[in-house]
């Protein structure tokens, strides 16, 4: 088998150019590979060619946003058709009701929403509802939690979980964000007493931590804590946002928060984000309720509401709501993880899976982690090795520190043993 650095010169002279106009030569620092990435020239379903004409089986997916892989036929179809009436208005038109009402529809807790084009930009401004309707300032995230990189919520991304997560954030704007583990509700309740906390934030499923689902009864604590304390309970569902089932992970699990925060799949493959929740809360932003600016929570932005985005997400979630696909990426998710696991339990290599659904993620530890902390015994060696054994043989994720990756509705049987061969492979030969 040729190396990689061999099956790669194209992308490497590209990386050299990427080098001179890109810091680390990358547009974000998570697809950096060394020793340089591959670099793709086209995508369709599950399957990525490179710039060399290699050819891989996508397991990120478009960071777990493309359940119906690269490129689906509805959704070109009906993104060509609307590039011919406008790619960007920049006024009110049909198609951002129509997005609304299917989300509406679909989502258990929300009666109204407002778009932004990212997840973070979403994560922003309800975190800024969520302290302009209850009138406090607190906010509580998760150790490990990711939500964008929204300033206030940059924080306790990373271990030791006391620092900074970036350069040049101002401390100031953390001050008031309280961080506990995930899985412990103990923490929370101790977080959240008194009258000082506007809300707590908490992804579902972890996802950037390595897929970790919340013990059983988790999420019903928090939501009670929560309501014995005037707290906001918001969920950041921009990973579990239409990846669980049609009615995400609060449908998924029937708990459900104050305001939901949604990314990735509702997209369709395009930017965007939405936040959504209550009436009672979501007047607030309501100019004509609150003309005052002071009592009115602020929320804008040039491309919300973009009818490329639009119409993108409407056709993916009128194709996902019957919750089809979900049967089909559940059972391929379910014979990966057992895959894997029968693996493991045949090898020397200390590992466990987690995942729920169409997720999986492959921690190479002797416990399964229940938190950020946990994860934190992931040994990166055998990570990092698997990762340089995979990418060669055509299996495409990202971050070789912690393998985590995402089924899509393209994805077929054949496609999982043939990820599950490969790992045997590695787990059989692998000495540390």
């Amino acid at each position: 088998m040729k190396t990689y650095e061999e099956k790669t010169s194209t992308s490497k002279r590209l990386y050299a150019r990427a080098g001179k106009v890109l810091p680390a030569g990358v547009s974000y620092g998570i697809r950096d590979i060394t020793p340089h990435p591959y670099y793709v020239k086209s995508a369709k379903g599950v399957k990525l060619t490179d710039v060399d004409g290699n050819i891989y089986t996508d397991y990120w997916v478009g960071h777990g946003a493309l359940i119906l892989g690269h490129s689906p036929d509805a959704v070109v179809e009906a993104v060509g058709e609307q590039l011919g009436r406008g790619t960007h208005y920049g006024f009110s038109h049909e198609l951002e009701v129509k997005l609304a009402e299917r989300l509406v529809e679909m989502v258990p807790s929300a009666e109204m929403l407002r778009y932004t084009s990212s997840g973070t930009e979403a994560n922003m401004y309800a975190s800024r509802l969520a302290r302009a309707y209850t009138g406090r300032m607190g906010m509580v995230k998760i150790e490990g939690g990711w939500h964008g990189g929204y300033d206030s919520l940059h924080k306790a991304v990373h271990a030791p979980f006391d620092a900074s997560a970036s350069a040049g954030l101002n401390p100031k704007t953390t001050e008031d964000t309280a961080v506990i583990p995930f899985n412990d509700l103990d923490a929370a309740n101790e977080a959240l007493k008194g009258e000082g906390q506007a809300c707590l934030i908490v992804e579902p499923i972890m996802g950037a931590a390595g897929l970790l689902a919340p013990d059983p009864g988790y999420l019903e604590g928090l939501r009670e804590i929560c309501d014995e304390t005037g707290t906001l309970l918001i969920f950041d569902e921009v990973i579990t946002g239409f990846r669980l089932g049609p009615s995400c992970a609060q449908g998924y699990y029937g708990v459900n928060p104050d305001i939901t925060i949604l990314g990735k799949v509702m997209g369709g493959g395009f930017p965007i984000g939405a936040f959504c929740g209550s009436e009672e809360v979501f007047e607030r932003l309501d100019h004509r309720k609150y003309p005052d600016d002071s009592e009115r929570s602020f929320h804008g932005g040039t491309f919300t509401g973009n009818p490329i985005s639009m119409i993108a997400g409407i056709t993916t979630l009128d194709i996902l709501r019957n919750g089809e696909v979900y049967e089909k990426i559940d059972a391929l998710g379910s014979r990966m993880r057992e895959g894997l696991e029968d693996i493991i339990s045949g090898s020397n290599v200390d590992a466990v899976i987690t995942g729920v659904g169409s997720g999986f993620a492959i921690h190479f530890q002797k416990e399964r982690p229940r938190n950020a902390r946990d994860v934190l015994k992931n040994d990166k060696r055998p990570a990092l090795a698997l990762y340089e054994h995979m990418i060669p043989r055509g299996f495409a994720y990202v971050t070789p520190g912690l393998p985590h990756s995402f089924l899509a509705e393209p994805h077929t049987e054949e496609d999982v043993d043939e990820y599950l061969t490969a790992s045997e492979e590695f787990f059989s030969n692998y000495k540390g």
